[in-house]
């Protein structure tokens, strides 16, 4: 895998350099401040927002990231991604289709990098709070199981985004997972996990997110779209080896 300077690289994929907090949460991701998408996002795919940042401080509590989100990889991982997707967003799917499963095999399982993915709503695809809340209510019970339905969520789009009755689409696919379907149900009737989701979705507010999906590399800056796997397989080594000092080519 070819390298680039880490300077030019930056440049290149489009990032903005900027502060975030250092404080690291109990599940080992550090917090992040609004600032890091104060921005515009670099170059890319992505299914635009119409989001704006919180005008300062103190109008409403802000989001803990550490809070959120679905954590794969070490926790003593140098270099920390947090991924803000819609289950509804087709350039998230594609990313997820045809980048993430490399970056995970290489960089991810490698204990190079730990990925923190946010689902949450943009509001722009009317069949995304159904497809969120099946996961959500999945994973609270089964790591395992989530990831099974996380794959099919992107996989079969179509299928769940296009139905009148999405939550009767994706209910069987639950089923077939194994796990508890009384406790499952209770939590899609209960809306038990809405609180989380509507946080997710707080979060991308406050931070300004204008585009799904969006990276940020904790203490670099925001990513934006479906770039292309070399992209963020250059992107991903550099920081590795800049924060290290120990070449960043996964094993």
């Amino acid at each position: 895998m070819r390298l680039t300077s880490f300077p030019v690289l930056l440049l290149a994929a489009g990032l903005v350099i900027s502060g975030c907090s250092e404080e690291a949460g109990k599940d080992g991701t550090s917090d992040l401040s609004r600032s890091m998408l104060s921005e515009p996002p670099g170059d890319g795919l992505s299914t635009p927002i119409a989001s704006a940042p919180t005008s300062g401080p103190g109008e409403e509590p802000l989001v803990q990231v550490t809070s959120l989100g679905i954590n794969r990889g070490s926790l003593e991982a140098p270099v920390k991604v947090v991924e803000m997707s819609d289950y509804g967003c087709g350039y998230c799917r594609q990313f997820h289709q045809e980048t993430f499963p490399t970056l995970l095999t290489e960089f991810i399982d490698s204990g190079m990098v730990e990925w923190k993915f946010v689902p949450y709503i943009t509001g722009m695809f009317g069949n995304s709070l159904p497809a969120t809340s099946a996961a959500e209510c999945t994973y609270v019970q089964q790591e395992a199981a989530f990831e099974r339905l996380n794959s099919r969520l992107w996989n079969e789009q179509s299928v769940w985004k296009g139905s009148d009755e999405p939550a009767e689409v994706i209910r069987p696919w639950v089923e077939e997972l194994g796990i508890d379907m009384v406790v499952f149900d209770a939590c899609i009737q209960g809306d038990e996990r809405l609180d989380r989701i509507a946080s997710a979705t707080t979060l991308a507010r406050q931070l300004g997110v204008r585009g799904t999906p969006t990276f940020v590399v904790l203490g670099y800056g925001p990513l934006q779209g479906a770039l292309p796997l070399e992209t963020f397989q250059d992107l991903l080594a550099a920081v590795h080896t800049d924060l290290t000092g120990t070449p960043g080519i996964p094993e």
